[in-house]
């Protein structure tokens, strides 16, 4: 192999500057032809049907596949290029091809099966019994036991929807990238210093005059939601929601998408014997059944609608007598709701913004881990991908535990939103004995610094990074040495969301504010008496956030759980937001044209995912909240129970190991004040 190709260099630290587009095919086709001789060799008579000797033949090369692709799929991400992006598209066939082929391979499933019946097996430590029976159980969901014509079809199904899926996000991408507006200071009245620089900014290094106006979350939410400029408001919230759809450019269309995206998971649910595929995604979860979920949702939406009905009747009240709109349109809603906010709490979120300067943020936020985890977390240097990406890692007792790269500003080429995603897990290497470190990537889209003062972050803002840390420590805190079953890796999809959403939960909490906050002019910590406010603000319009949540959950299970849904898709999207929501909605609304998380993501049938972790979290937090947030001992059992033994065992066992009883829906509901 070329060992000059940053890609097959085997390192916790790639040098993502060195990659290049040519490089992907050049590593991947090698590692491709290895995995594929690996295949073969486990399947044959001289590797015994041994969890070593099995782990070593074809964990070992699949793993190195793995991670090069991994680095060219996350560059795709953060800082995709024309070039970049067509690598990736050729490769991504040959990828999907090999993953299919391995997870239906009979003749690697009768291996796994004579291991699980072997003497052996019964001697296997629990995370090795954990990961046999979830590899068995997904030999049967990557169709092992399809035959002929099934089998064939089953694996261009894969390969089609990958593409298709991976088109989705592109065009999605592109919609975002694509729209520019460039107004002068006028139209920008109300609109927060800060953004008005970046504007500015951004026109000037174009070479433009006046302000320019992208769909980038830290551009659009602060125009809908404090400039003054009705026209120029609804401007961005019909472009914003009508990307990639019939709308706009018809080459960035994501409609004939999602049709053929969903007609694909109907039939691969049929080719496994489901009758949806709604039921075949809740296999591996938690959930028994689409009913149960749709269920779940639609009582969450009942205990929601009274708050949500009750929000909306004081904002068109407060709108028509105080802000002279004598009806809301859907691009007055943030706007409005933000005058409510203040004129009822006497804050705005850009008043507390000022003090959470993203440096300050962070030396609390990692005080905190260090503080409940019994971790440090240092500086360390490895080759980034852009200028403002930061590495650190992560040890206890002096030991390495893992390292994260720190990916924080939006920017141009770069994914929307927010997620973490690993770059290496924790694994006892089978070859070597060694043990490997995980390795994570933490990406927000919060923006940059400005004039020469550091970025400030929104309370929104600092949730979603509290959000993203707690994956992040799932992935990295992890003691468990099995690859298929530690950090997150073997966890429940509706699980996965536990150690995330029991983040957030502090950034409501005084002493944790206080400690991560310093105006950005004076230094001083947020004030007490704002803090105040922010938190009697917390739940300001719960009930029609709720509500939305549930909209976007039941539309996805019911588009992957109706036989006609395909062709109903956005008739679909208009009963669902006829029964759940309580808003006023654009008929040119096309807001499912963009969901990526259940159309180019993973939460294809589990977006419920959300509220159903956020049960389980809320409760967790309940420990916190009985002993005190920054307890020791409680942090101590939350890790060991919870985020050590990633997918080692079900979800729900890790809970009540923590818990000591199973969950119930109290505590989310009191934290949402519909208790």
């Amino acid at each position: 192999m070329d060992n000059t190709n940053p890609l097959l260099q085997r390192s916790a630290r790639p040098d993502f500057a060195a990659v290049r587009p040519e490089h992907a095919a050049l590593a991947i086709e090698p590692l491709l032809a290895t995995a594929d001789a690996a295949l073969e060799a486990a399947v044959g008579d001289a590797v015994p049907a041994d969890y070593d000797a099995l782990s070593r033949t074809l964990d070992v090369p699949v793993e190195q596949l793995g991670h090069a692709w991994g680095i060219v799929r996350h560059l795709h991400a953060v800082a995709d290029t024309p070039e970049l992006r067509a690598a990736y598209t050729a490769m991504l066939p040959r990828m999907t091809d090999f993953f299919t082929r391995m997870g239906a391979d009979e003749r690697l499933y009768d291996k796994y099966k004579a291991l699980a019946a072997s003497p052996a097996a019964a001697g296997l430590n629990a995370a090795r019994r954990k990961a046999l029976a979830d590899a068995q159980r997904d030999f049967v969901l990557g169709g092992a036991e399809l035959q002929g014509a099934a089998r064939e079809r089953f694996a261009q199904i894969q390969e089609r929807s990958a593409e298709l899926s991976q088109k989705f996000a592109e065009h999605v991408l592109d919609a975002t990238d694509g729209f520019s507006l460039y107004v002068d200071e006028a139209r920008l009245d109300g609109v927060p210093a800060d953004v008005r620089s970046a504007a500015r900014a951004a026109a000037e290094a174009e070479g433009r005059p006046g302000f320019k106006l992208t769909l980038h979350a830290p551009c659009l939410w602060p125009l809908l939601m404090y400039g003054n400029d009705r026209a120029l408001r609804e401007t961005l919230h019909v472009a914003y929601n009508t990307r990639a759809s019939e709308f706009g450019p018809p080459e960035l269309d994501n409609s004939g998408l999602m049709r053929e995206i969903l007609e694909l998971r109907h039939e691969e649910a049929a080719l496994l014997g489901h009758a949806s595929f709604g039921q075949l995604s809740l296999v591996p979860k938690m959930a028994q059944s689409p009913e149960q979920v749709i269920g779940f949702l639609r009582d969450l939406g009942r205990r929601a609608r009274p708050h949500a009905e009750r929000d909306l009747a004081e904002l068109r009240a407060f709108a028509a007598t105080d802000l002279g709109l004598a009806e809301l349109q859907p691009w007055d809603l943030a706007w409005a709701s933000e005058r409510l906010k203040e004129a009822r709490y006497a804050f705005s979120d850009q008043e507390v913004k000022q003090y959470l300067t993203e440096p300050r943020v962070l030396e609390g936020l990692f005080g905190i881990i260090e503080t409940l985890f019994e971790v440090a977390i240092r500086p360390d240097t490895a080759p980034v991908w852009h200028e403002s990406v930061r590495f650190y890692r992560i040890e206890r007792g002096g030991a390495r535990v893992g390292h994260f790269y720190l990916d924080l500003h939006a920017r141009p080429g770069k994914q929307p939103g927010a997620w973490m995603t690993d770059a290496q897990a924790r694994w006892r290497r089978p070859d070597s004995g060694t043990l490997q470190t995980p390795v994570a990537y933490l990406v927000c889209n919060f923006a940059p610094p400005v004039d020469g003062k550091p970025a400030l972050l929104t309370h929104d803002d600092l949730i979603t990074l509290f959000h993203e840390f707690g994956h992040g420590l799932h992935q990295l805190l992890t003691q468990v040495d099995e690859l298929a079953v530690s950090g997150m890796s073997g966890v429940e999809w509706d699980a996965v969301e536990l150690p995330s959403q029991f983040m957030e939960n502090f950034c409501w909490e005084w002493d944790v504010v206080r400690r991560l906050s310093a105006h950005v002019e004076t230094g001083e910590p947020l004030p007490r008496a704002l803090f105040d406010k922010l938190l009697a603000a917390r739940n300001f319009q719960s009930g029609m956030a709720m509500l939305r949540q549930v909209e976007m959950a039941l539309l996805d299970m019911r588009l992957h759980t109706e036989a006609d849904a395909s062709g109903r898709v956005q008739a679909i999207a208009d009963e669902v937001r006829a029964e759940v929501s309580v808003l006023p909605r654009s008929p040119r609304n096309r807001f499912v044209a963009s969901f990526s998380h259940i159309f180019a993501g993973g939460y294809a049938a589990g977006y419920y995912s959300y509220k159903w972790a956020e049960v389980l979290s809320a409760d967790a937090y309940g420990a916190f909240e009985e002993a005190g947030v920054f307890d020791p001992a409680v942090g101590r059992r939350y890790r060991q129970a919870v985020l050590e033994a990633g997918g080692s065992r079900p979800a729900l066992e890790s809970f009540k190991a923590f818990r000591g009883r199973e969950p119930n829906i109290d505590a989310l509901l009191r934290h949402q004040g519909m208790a």
